[in-house]
C-alpha cells in the first residue's frame, strides 16, 4: 500500500492512510452507496424525531426521557463521525484519509462510546431512584443533578480519549494502510513501537469508561429487579415498562463494543469479507435499534409518535 502526501511549495503538508477493509468496491460501489445512504438518513430521521418530540412535549420534559434525548443524540453524533467518510469512500477512485482525520474519528468514535456507557449508567440510577425511592425521586434528580450527569458523560471519556490521542500521534508509523474502513484500534498496529505508558492507560480508560460503568449498571438493575420482586404487582410492572427498553439498548451497545475488540483482537483471523461484515455489524445496527426501541417499549414516547404520524396523515389528506 501507499502512503499518500499533499505537497504545498515544496513541503509536505500532509500524510494520508489507505483504508485497506473495502470489499469488491469497484463492482458494488452503487449499491453500498445507495444502502448506506439510506440507513444513515434513517437514523438521522429516527433519532432526531424522538428528539424533537421529547423536546416539544412538557410531559417528556423529565429525566428519563432528557437521558434518552442526550442517548439518541449521541447515536447522530456518532453515525455522522462514521457515514459520510464511507460514502465519499464509496464514489472514491482511493479510499484515504489523513492521519489527523483517522485520530479526529478515532477520538469521536471511543468518545461517544464511552458516552454511551456513562449514558445509560445515569439512566440505571434514575430508574432504581423512581422505582426504589419514589418519595425522594423529585428532591434527588432535580434538574441541577440531571444537568451533572449529562456534563460528566461527555466530558469524563472526552478527556480521558483525548490523552489517549496525545499519547499516540508522535508515535513513529512503520504501516502505511489500515486493514478496516474506519479508524478504531487497528490504528494501534500502524506504529513501530507499542509505548507501555500507552498500553497501561488504555487499560485504565477501558476501566473507568466500560468496566465500572457497566459494573454500576448490573448492580443497580440487580437492585432494581430484587426490590421489584418482594413490591407489588404495580411496582414490577413499572419495573419491566421502564427498564427493559434500557437493557434491551445496553445489550446492543455491548454487541458493539465486542464487535469491535473481536475485529480488532482476531481481525488477522478472518477474511477481508469477514472484517467488513463484522465492522458493520458493529456500526449498523446500534444507532438503528435505538429509536426503534424507546418509540416502541416506552409508552409515552410511542403515544406521542402515534399523534404525529396521525398529523402527518391529515394533513397529506
Amino acid at each position: 500500500m501507499f502512503v499518500y502526501k499533499l505537497f504545498m511549495d515544496g513541503e509536505v503538508n500532509e500524510t494520508y492512510l489507505t483504508l485497506d477493509g473495502h470489499v469488491e468496491l469497484h463492482k458494488y460501489r452503487y449499491l453500498y452507496f445507495t444502502v448506506t445512504l439510506t440507513v444513515y438518513i434513517f437514523i438521522v430521521i429516527s433519532n432526531l424525531t424522538i428528539v424533537y418530540l421529547i423536546w416539544m412535549h412538557e410531559n417528556l420534559h423529565e429525566p428519563m426521557y432528557i437521558f434518552i434525548a442526550a442517548l439518541l443524540l449521541n447515536s447522530v453524533v456518532f453515525s455522522t463521525n462514521i457515514y459520510p467518510k464511507l460514502l465519499s469512500d464509496f464514489l472514491s477512485e482511493k479510499q484515504i484519509i489523513s492521519y489527523p482525520a483517522c485520530y479526529l474519528q478515532f477520538f469521536l468514535f471511543y468518545c461517544l462510546g464511552a458516552s454511551e456507557f456513562s449514558l445509560l449508567a445515569a439512566m440505571a440510577y434514575d430508574r432504581y431512584v423512581s422505582i426504589c425511592k419514589p418519595l425522594q425521586y423529585a428532591t434527588i434528580m432535580g434538574r441541577n443533578t440531571m444537568s451533572i450527569y449529562l456534563s460528566l458523560a461527555w466530558l469524563v471519556p472526552a478527556c480521558l480519549i483525548a490523552v489517549m490521542v496525545i499519547l499516540s500521534t508522535n508515535i513513529k508509523l512503520c504501516k502505511l494502510h489500515i486493514n478496516g474502513i474506519l479508524c478504531n484500534n487497528s490504528i494501534y498496529s500502524l506504529h513501530c513501537v507499542h509505548s507501555k505508558v500507552q498500553t497501561v492507560f488504555g487499560a485504565v480508560v477501558l476501566v473507568m469508561t466500560l468496566l465500572f460503568p457497566l459494573l454500576f449498571i448490573i448492580f443497580t438493575y440487580t437492585r432494581i429487579f430484587v426490590i421489584s420482586y418482594h413490591s407489588s404487582k404495580e411496582v414490577r410492572k413499572k419495573a419491566a415498562q421502564t427498564c427493559l427498553p434500557h437493557l434491551l439498548v445496553l445489550i446492543s451497545f455491548s454487541c458493539l463494543c465486542a464487535f469491535d475488540v473481536i475485529i480488532v483482537r482476531l481481525g488477522s483471523n478472518f477474511t477481508k469479507v469477514v472484517r467488513l461484515i463484522m465492522t458493520l455489524q458493529a456500526v449498523l445496527y446500534h444507532p438503528l435499534f435505538n429509536p426503534i426501541i424507546y418509540g416502541l417499549k416506552m409508552k409515552e414516547i410511542s403515544k406521542q409518535l402515534q399523534r404525529l404520524f396521525t398529523q402527518v396523515k391529515v394533513i397529506n389528506y
